[in-house]
This record gives structure tokens, sequence and C-alpha cells, in this order.
């Protein structure tokens, strides 16, 4: 095992402390490390990708899992599989997709571990349908703060304290996973333009479900009648009698590796690093909305390519700045679209540079105690940490989400004050009650725990 100490951030890059690092080779010396924890606890990390600081530990112990991941076998007849908790869903994608199998839900990176998947409960394209991806857990194994390694099963307080308890529970060592059957490696895609947010929630909701992944880039630099003008973008799993009269040439399953995507930003030349001003996002904004073709269907992508299209795409943090970025994610309910009105229109009165905007539709919500997701609408945008007012900026949206009952994502936060998550998050008190009886000495600690009292 080594063990290093270093200055941690997220992916956001905001707000770095120092951390002693461990790099375990097998699940007891991962035990080994929970048992010799110092007084500042210990928190789980993976690859590093939640934007805030839920992974951090300043002065205390990390323990970086990015090293265990072994993938067990495909159970055929049940449709599962057993793996470890640092391996990436990007891997396990492409593991899995020659095979005939997706994992069960996919968010917009595969650069994300099972583990992490699992500790933020992280919803997919498809939450309607599928839910959030503990909900597809059927047991995990789980190293508490005695340094034994439990076998956690859905339907136990344990397993809905760890389902989005973002570690603080204890170290997810690995899962088993029920998959989706596929009978092809291709997504049969959909997408439209929409001239104004109105146009664009109406076009999500028309059709139902017929097309269950479904996500929406909106322009929150545009104002006046454009305000919330958007690209909705729907698929459904493709079948073979979707290919065309040429797809002797078109692989059922792509190679293992094959490119993942295209960019989201077509015709958009590069920009110099930590330019992006209201100027330049305007601009990257209008180049993306006027080169989206107004409607066009039954396009087929690669899988990867539906899903994970950012991840080809070059780091874009250094558009940020050395501040870094602040992702900011929240949902409102259904019934509650004036609310998700007022703040596109408060972004884009604001002329915040945004050129990352996705919008949502969430289904029933998951049992997971501190679960992000529930039914309604999600915004999720990124913005540079440097903007002059942006933490008293959001505070103000954050009292507008919690006035409409929604909430704000914990797995992504890195500025959001104690009593906000408390009153957006009804089921914290029992968690911060189990906590203190599994865990009295207090094991598992991150930099978001302690800020946020969780």
């Amino acid at each position: 095992m080594s063990v290093d100490t270093v200055s941690l951030t997220g992916w956001g890059r905001t707000a770095p402390t120092t951390a002693v690092r461990f790099r375990p080779r097998g699940y007891e010396e991962a035990a080994a490390v929970v048992r010799g924890r110092g007084p500042r606890g210990v928190i789980a990390r993976g690859l590093g990708r939640s934007p805030g600081d839920a992974a951090q530990n300043a002065g205390g112990s990390v323990l970086d899992l990015s090293g265990l991941a072994r993938i067990g076998g495909v159970d055929a007849d049940a449709g599962v599989v057993r793996c470890d908790a640092g391996v990436s869903l990007e891997r396990l994608l492409r593991v899995l997709l020659p095979l005939g199998w997706l994992p069960p839900v996919l968010p917009g990176t595969g650069r994300v571990t099972v583990g992490g998947a699992i500790g933020s409960d992280l919803p997919g394209l498809d939450h309607r349908r599928a839910g959030s991806f503990a909900r597809h857990v059927s047991a995990l194994e789980l190293l508490t703060a005695d340094g034994e390694v439990r076998t956690v099963l859905p339907g136990t307080a344990l397993f809905d304290a760890t389902a989005g308890g973002l570690g603080l529970t204890g170290v997810v060592l690995g899962a088993t996973l029920r998959l989706r059957r596929v009978s092809t490696g291709l997504m049969a895609v959909s997408t439209e333009r929409a001239g104004d947010l109105d146009d664009l929630l109406a076009r999500f909701t028309a059709g139902g479900d017929r097309l269950p992944y479904a996500s929406a880039w909106v322009d929150l630099t545009a104002r006046g009648r454009a305000t919330g003008r958007g690209i909705l973008t729907r698929g459904e799993l493709a079948t073979p009698d979707m290919r065309p009269a040429h797809a002797g040439r078109t692989r059922l399953f792509p190679r293992s590796g094959a490119a993942p995507g295209r960019s989201p930003f077509p015709g958009l030349p590069p920009l110099p690093g930590g330019l992006l001003g209201p100027a330049a996002a305007a601009l990257c904004n209008e180049v993306r909305y006027c080169g989206s073709p107004r409607a066009r269907t039954g396009e087929l992508r690669p899988v990867p390519a539906f899903f994970h299209a950012s991840d080809a795409l070059p780091d874009v943090r250094p558009l940020y700045g050395r501040g870094g970025l602040v992702r900011y994610r929240f949902t409102v309910g259904y019934g509650q679209e004036e609310t998700l009105h007022r703040v596109v229109r408060r972004i884009a009165a604001r002329r915040s540079p945004a050129v990352r905007a996705v919008l949502q539709r969430f289904g029933a919500a998951d049992p997971g105690l501190l679960s992000f997701a529930a039914p309604g609408w999600s915004l999720e945008l990124d913005l540079p940490a440097a903007l002059p007012g942006l933490g008293r900026f959001l505070d103000g949206v954050d009292e507008e989400v919690a006035a409409a009952g929604g909430r704000v994502c914990l797995a992504q936060d890195s500025r959001m004050r104690p009593e906000t998550a408390a009153a957006m998050y009804p089921r914290l008190a029992e968690f911060r009650e189990l906590r203190a009886r599994l865990d009295p000495a207090g094991a598992f600690r991150s930099d978001l725990s302690r800020r946020l009292g969780l």
C-alpha cells in the first residue's frame, strides 16, 4: 500500500485541503487504514469527479480506492455482475456492452467509480423509469467503523443511509449490480430545438417516456423571448431492425475503446484558458444552438457516444480560470415550474457565463436518506468560482429552491450553508441518528460533512 501527503480538491478545483492519502491493494489494507485512523477520521475517494469537497478530509486520511478495480464474471442467467468499488462506469460499460449488457444507470460521465455512484446515488438519463444507481444494487460490501466488512442488502436502514450517504456510513468496497440486456450497442436518437423554456418543457413531456433517455442543454445566456431556449436530446436502445440498409458494415457492439463521442459544441473554436466571460459564453451558446438541427429523428449513435460524449473532449476546467468552477444542481417538483423559470431568468439577467447547463426530468424518489433525485425538474450548471458575488447569488437561489420544496445536490455541492441543507433534506436527522449509533467516534468524515454538519 502506498502512502503520501497530498493537497486534494474536487473536480471543480475549489478549496484545496491537505490529507494523508492511502492507496490499498486489497480489502484488508483498506480495513487497516480505518482501524488505524487518526482523530480527523477517514473518507473514501474514487476518481475525484465530485465537483465539491465530498471526497476531501483536511488534516485526516483519504482512502483512494481507484486501485480496487476487479470485475467479476457476468451471470447471464441472473443478469448481474459483481465488481470492486474502484471500477469506473466507463470501464464497466466497455466490458459489458460487447457481452450484450448495460450498466443499469448511466450518468453523463463514465469517469466515476461504482463506489462513487453508490455514495452519490447518481441519477441517470432515464430516472423516470429506472431510478438512481443504488436502486439496482442487489448487495454491497461495506467496511464499517469497527474495521469489519459487512454485506449490506437493500431494504435495510444501513443500505438506505449508504445510498447517497457520501461515504459517511463506511467505505463501499464492492457491489453486485443488476444489469440491463441490450440487443445492439447503438442508440436511436432524436434531437430538437426549443425556442424558450416553456417550449422546452412542453417538448420534454410530449410523447411521455417513449424515448426514456432524455436530457436538454439550456442556453442560460439567452434573454428576452429566447430565455431558456435549448436543445432536447432523447434516445432509446436500438434494436437490430432499426439498423439502416448498409448495416452489414455497422457493428452491433462497437470495439472496446471506440471513440466515445462528438463535441457538444459543434463548430466552436477552442478558447484560450481562463477567458470564459459573458461575451465568450454567449458566443459559445449561440454557435451551439444555431449549429444544432431543428429536428432530427432516428439517428444511430454508439451507446458510449450518447451517454458520455463529454468524456471525449479536452479538459474544459481551464476555461473557468484559476479559481475553478462551482457546479450547482437543484431539483424542484412538478407544479413548481415557475420557480424554475425564475431561476433561469435570474441567471440570464445576471449575464452569468454558463455554457454547460443540463435539464432533466426525475421520477419517483429513491429510498436513500440523502438521495438527491425526487419527482420534478433538475437543472445543473457550471459557473466560474471567481465570479464576483457568486456566493450571495447562489445563497438567494438556495432560498428560492428551498421555499419551493426543492433541494440542492449534496454530492456536487461546494458552498451551501448547513441550515439550508437541513431545510432541504427532511430525513437528515434520521441520517445523523443512524451515524451516531453506528459510528460514535466519527471514523468517517469529510470536508463536506464538517461544513454541513452531516
